[in-house]
């Protein structure tokens, strides 16, 4: 017989739990399926949140070929033949046949290449599954022609309504009684990931005595798991939670629980390159100008653990990690460009002011581009007051320095040039 986690499989998106946000009522996703047509796009997620599932759903709707790859196993020669076969299904007036490439982070950059001439010409509709930032492990021609979708854990919640569906519905556990007495070790153990819930229920079911009903406790899920509840899953929910506490650590300037939490990554063997980038995006974010020698400092252990390898990249990386935690801590061009990216989205694209256009033409010329620019370089101290800025935001603030000497410089520096006002 299958295992639990493949007998409950949904079919259809009303058996689905969880992802509303996707599937939902007037989601985008359920929105692409009613109305027969769905393009390409990764579903970017940890493990056990149903991309698979979904993948296959869709396919089931649109009663178009479903093609599967696994990026562990395939190579190019698979990806070609795939693709021919699904050349030679089309039919005239027919959505495009289905390729669902799990883990399509592990494919390498000529693998990548072979599916974007598939894509392009609408030979199959690609469906990615990945539990990587596609940004990072998706070349950028392939990820331009997908949209991301993110899914998330699973809630507790949406755990407990998987637990109770599947020990009505399912054709084996369905034949006994169960009563959820506690359910704080079957959620926690699961972690977000449906899989790992039905793993956990199909153990105790066969751990159960053969008849009467069947109790779950927190201690009968313990005892049949047999492990540590804290020990780190670098494919599952607690590979979010450390990341994030060694993070936090840095944010809040405690080295060693930072270095602490790098030891618990390094130990459950994380991918060194995703401990890197968390660093600089850290240095960057949390550090930032009060301290612009952490972004420096970042990169090159980043550098370095890519030169060196392992166990010897454990340095760099702890060198960085005890340096960007006990360096000052400023978020102010982290809140500027977000200030800046949700203040274009109010107004728009707004025009340039005349005097920063370009003129190339005595067209562009005659209609006032570039008049009256003042060169910076001309004025005593290298500045002259003029408006960069569009008309309408002429007056806008993003930027608010924070108070560490590094930016305490760059505000006197401002103040010089704009006057006392401008960042008071």
């Amino acid at each position: 017989m299958q295992p639990l986690a493949e007998r409950m499989r949904p079919l259809t998106l009303d058996t689905y739990i969880g992802q509303q946000h996707l599937v939902g009522p007037g989601a985008v996703l359920r929105k692409m399926l009613e109305s027969g047509h769905v393009n390409s796009f990764i579903l970017w997620g940890p493990p056990g949140v149903g991309k698979t599932t979904l993948a296959s759903i869709i396919a089931r709707k649109l009663e178009v070929p479903f093609y599967t790859l696994s990026a562990v196993t395939s190579g190019v020669k698979d990806v070609r033949d795939i693709i021919e076969k699904a050349r030679s299904s089309r039919f005239f007036n027919q959505n495009n046949p289905i390729l669902f490439i799990d883990e399509i982070h592990r494919f390498s950059k000529s693998q990548q290449d072979s599916l974007l001439g598939a894509v392009e010409q609408g030979i199959v509709t690609l469906i990615g599954a990945t539990t990587e930032n596609p940004s990072f492990e998706v070349i950028r021609p392939l990820l331009s022609r997908c949209q991301v979708y993110t899914l998330k854990p699973l809630e507790e919640s949406d755990l407990m309504h998987l637990a109770h569906y599947t020990v009505e519905h399912d054709i084996e556990l369905s034949k006994r009684v169960f009563h959820f007495t506690e359910t704080s070790a079957l959620t926690r153990y699961s972690g977000g990931d449906a899989r790992k819930l039905l793993n956990i229920l199909e153990l105790v079911y066969e751990s159960a005595p053969k008849e009467g009903d069947i109790e779950i406790t927190d201690e009968i899920v313990a005892n049949c798991l047999q492990q540590n509840p804290l020990a780190y899953d670098k494919d599952g929910e607690m590979h979010y939670d450390i990341i994030s506490a060694f993070i936090k650590s840095i944010r809040g300037s405690d080295p060693d629980a930072a270095i602490y939490w790098l030891a618990r990554m390094i130990e459950g063997g994380e991918d060194p390159a995703f401990i890197a980038r968390r660093l600089v995006i850290s240095a960057s974010e949390d550090i930032g100008l009060a301290n612009p020698n952490a972004l420096l400092l970042a990169n090159a252990a980043f550098d370095a653990v890519m030169k060196i390898g392992w166990p010897e990249g454990r340095i760099p990386l702890a060198e960085a990690t005890v340096y960007l935690a006990a360096s000052p801590k400023s978020n102010s061009a982290y809140m500027a460009i977000n200030d800046a990216l949700q203040k274009v989205q109010e107004t728009g694209n707004q025009p340039v002011p005349l005097h920063l256009r370009n003129a190339p033409t005595s067209l562009m010329k005659d209609l006032g581009y570039s008049k009256g620019y003042k060169y910076a370089h001309d004025y005593e101290g290298n500045f002259v007051l003029q408006q960069f800025l569009p008309d309408e935001l002429k007056e806008q603030i993003f930027w608010h320095p924070q108070s560490n000497p590094a930016e305490d410089r760059l505000r006197a520096q401002m103040e010089k040039c704009w006057g006392k006002d401008k960042y008071k």
